[in-house]
Order: structure tokens, then sequence, then C-alpha cells
């Protein structure tokens, strides 16, 4: 999840880097979601080599822009299925996410992708829209669908995660 609003890219904004723990737990997951969408808080690391941004965020719903490259292909000259579900998993992690109070932190236990279509570096911009299923005390799980530039399915996943009191 890049701080990325769907006006632009607020790469400017606080940087890259991780919001310290301290900071992180006093912010409901949504409001954190909004901040780093708004470029108030930093962009995760991973989207150094992963190009994602969260584009839309509401509670128990996200939505990630991605774009796949040539550094993210296989030995057989597509796009490695890592890039797929790291894009799924972030999404469906942040609908989860979007669902938890203050204090509160999470953890993917479990992903599932099915793959329907092979991506290529100019299959994008992807969009991976994530909905959370149920969200508990102890666990959260939600679904997403991955589409390509012309809207065609590509992938889609189910995740469960973990929650737990933040620190």
């Amino acid at each position: 999840m890049t701080g990325n609003d769907a006006e632009g890219d607020n790469r400017a904004g606080a940087g890259v880097g991780v919001l310290p723990a301290e900071d992180l737990a006093a912010l409901s997951g949504l409001e954190f979601l909004r901040g780093a969408m708004a470029g108030t808080y930093p962009l995760p690391p991973i989207t150094e080599t992963m190009p994602m941004r969260l584009v839309a965020v509401e509670e128990g719903r996200v939505v990630f822009e991605a774009r796949p490259e040539a550094r993210h292909l296989n030995p057989i000259g597509t796009i490695h299925g890592g890039f797929a579900a790291t894009v799924l998993d972030g999404a469906m992690a942040c609908a989860v996410h979007s669902h938890l109070p203050a204090g509160t932190a999470y953890t993917t236990l479990e992903i599932k992708i099915s793959y329907l279509r092979g991506l290529a570096p100019d299959s994008g911009p992807l969009t991976a829209e994530a909905r959370t299923l149920s969200v508990g005390r102890r666990a959260g799980t939600a679904e997403a669908h991955l589409r390509d530039g012309a809207g065609r399915l590509v992938a889609h996943g189910t995740s469960t995660c973990l929650i737990f009191r933040a620190g």
C-alpha cells in the first residue's frame, strides 16, 4: 500500500518507513489507512519493491492499484505469481485492519490464491478489491479479486488474519 490517493501520487508526503509501534497503536485501523492514503504516514518499505498503492478505503473494503513491471518476471517470462499474491494479501489484510480499534494489531495466518490468467508487464494497472467476510475478537477473514487493466479477473483469494492486542 503506498500512501497514494485516487487523485495522484503522495510519495512526497511522509516518505518511506514504518510508523513507530506506539503511534500506530494509538490509531484505529481505518484512521491509519486513511492517513496512509493521504500521505500523512510513511509508505511501507514494500512499496519500493512492489509498485502498489491504496486508492480507496472504507470500513471493511479497500482497493489497491498495482503495476507489474519487467523486474517482476519469472524465468518463463510472465509476472511471478508472488506479485499477485502479495497485492491480494496486502488488500485483504488492510480490509481486516480497517475494522480494528486502536490498540489492536493483526497478522496473516493463511492465504489461498487462485490464478486464472497470466500477467505481463503490460497487464496493468491491476486493481485488487478486498472485502471483509467476518471480523471478530480473535480472527478476521476477507476475500479479494484482482483484475487486469482490461477489467478481466486474473486471480482471487481469501485470507484469515489473527487479531491481537498491539504490543
